[in-house]
């Protein structure tokens, strides 16, 4: 039974094309079946979260972080009677239209697209799931629910809100999305956070003598250490993580049944319309989250061996987008058919869409493939 305010299939806003409805499933289950199916999701599992795709076969993908979000973001619809399709639905899809190579090689398209309007893996995920996946007779994209696409919709400026109709309104409107999107982007953060911990220790980058300064973490080591101080050391990391991510997620129910509890919303449309989130920990974990989150931005993601990697990846970008800038020809028969005649900017926003959607391992044959090889591409290359 879900709660009154949950996202329902019954009073869902519909998909951008009208289909009947699914005789043995519900709307948004439809949801999290198309983005399972679907090219994009299948391309996470060679995606880079923290470390390239070939830096080893145990650290995380965009692949593994998307089902890792899921797990916590059901467990948590769940205890809040919230709607658990729905919120695997988002889960699965928030990462669909990352770039290869992780936020360095986002950063390095947005560089390239500058001049064409920017890009943004948010939006591109959006476009992914409303345009770019090609797989049904009767519509583009896998024509999705309003409530899942408005999941996918974390960010957005105003100007593109403008251009997004309707499911840009909340932005322009100062309003909430519904809980299942909130729920979801509480999910993706505390992911994030501690499995980023988990790949950092068995990387050799991050200690546990260092971690001791992060009070989540060396709260919870400390209580591993107490109960099991015989527990070999990588057990010993895999409990303390456990016990982060459950110390954190049991926090933000109790907190989120609280704020529901006297908010008095009754509806979704009565979460759209209250002025703040209404799922969200307590202040005192978010700090606790924030520090950890500060910690490994300095000691993980700064790290100079990341860097040189991700350094690396940002020219395999930006030199792919200036090559089939200069010649679009070289572009795969399915992206150059898309060409348009005399239009530069929407040129280079095919380009944009192809190159985002490569692997990391393609994105590297690629570049290998147009460009001369270089000594340190060639010691990149898997």
């Amino acid at each position: 039974m879900l709660a009154s305010y949950a996202a329902q299939d019954s009073t869902s806003r519909g998909r951008q094309h009208a289909e009947p409805s699914p005789l043995h499933r519900g709307e948004h289950q439809r949801d999290r079946d198309r983005i399972i199916h679907c090219a994009a999701f299948r391309r996470l599992e060679y995606k880079t979260q923290v470390f390239i795709n070939h830096e080893g076969d145990l650290f995380r993908t965009r692949l593994t972080h998307s089902i890792e979000v899921a797990q916590i973001g059901r467990s948590i619809a769940r205890a809040l009677g919230l709607n658990e399709d729905l919120t695997e639905a988002i889960s699965l899809a928030h990462d669909l239209g990352h770039t290869p190579f992780g936020h360095s090689g986002q950063d390095a398209l947005n560089e390239c697209m500058h001049d064409y309007d920017g890009f943004e893996h948010n939006l591109q995920s959006l476009r992914v799931v409303d345009v770019l996946e090609e797989r049904y007779a009767d519509f583009p994209g896998l024509n999705l629910t309003f409530e899942t696409r408005e999941g996918i919709l974390k960010h957005c400026s105003p100007k593109k809100a403008r251009e997004l109709g309707e499911l840009g309104k909340r932005f322009l409107e100062k309003q909430q999305p519904g809980l299942e999107a909130q729920l979801v982007n509480l999910a993706d953060e505390i992911a994030y956070n501690n499995h980023d911990v988990d790949d950092g220790l068995r990387s050799g980058l991050l200690s546990v003598e260092q971690l001791q300064s992060v009070t989540l973490f060396a709260e919870q080591y400390a209580e591993v250490m107490r109960r099991y101080p015989q527990l070999a050391p990588r057990r010993a990391i895999h409990e303390t993580v456990r016990r982060m991510i459950n110390y954190v997620v049991t926090d933000l129910i109790e907190n989120s049944r609280r704020l529901l509890e006297t908010s008095g919303v009754k509806h979704i449309d009565d979460v759209r319309r209250h002025p703040a989130a209404l799922i969200a920990a307590s202040a005192a974990v978010r700090e606790k989250s924030q520090e950890l989150k500060r910690f490994l931005r300095k000691n993980l993601y700064a790290h100079e061996k990341v860097m040189h990697m991700m350094n690396q990846a940002v020219q395999v970008v930006r030199d792919l987008f200036q090559v089939f800038m200069r010649d679009p020809r070289l572009l795969p028969d399915q992206y150059r058919d898309k060409l348009p005649s005399h239009n530069e900017a929407a040129v280079a926003r095919v380009i944009a869409d192809y190159i985002a959607g490569m692997t990391d391992r393609y994105a590297l044959r690629e570049h290998a493939r147009l460009l001369a090889p270089t000594p340190d591409s060639k010691a990149f290359l898997p």
